[in-house]
């Protein structure tokens, strides 16, 4: 999922993407520690997307403290 269309969902799906991606991310490293991981990249990408919807939930917060 892109930047764009994060900054279009609301905090609230944001919060829940940033949860599923966690799950993900733990899923990938129990496979990667099991030996069962055949895609090393997509840890890369879970860690890279949760970065994103973070970096997206402090933009939002920060608008909305500068707009009170």
């Amino acid at each position: 999922m892109d930047a764009t269309e994060l900054r279009s969902k609301t905090p609230d799906q944001l919060r829940e993407e940033l949860i599923n991606l966690k799950k993900q991310q733990f899923n990938l490293r129990f496979q990667a520690a099991t030996g069962q991981l055949e895609n090393a990249a997509q840890m890369r990408i879970a860690r890279r997307s949760a970065a994103r919807v973070l970096t997206i939930l402090n933009e939002k917060a920060a608008a909305a403290a500068s707009a009170e």
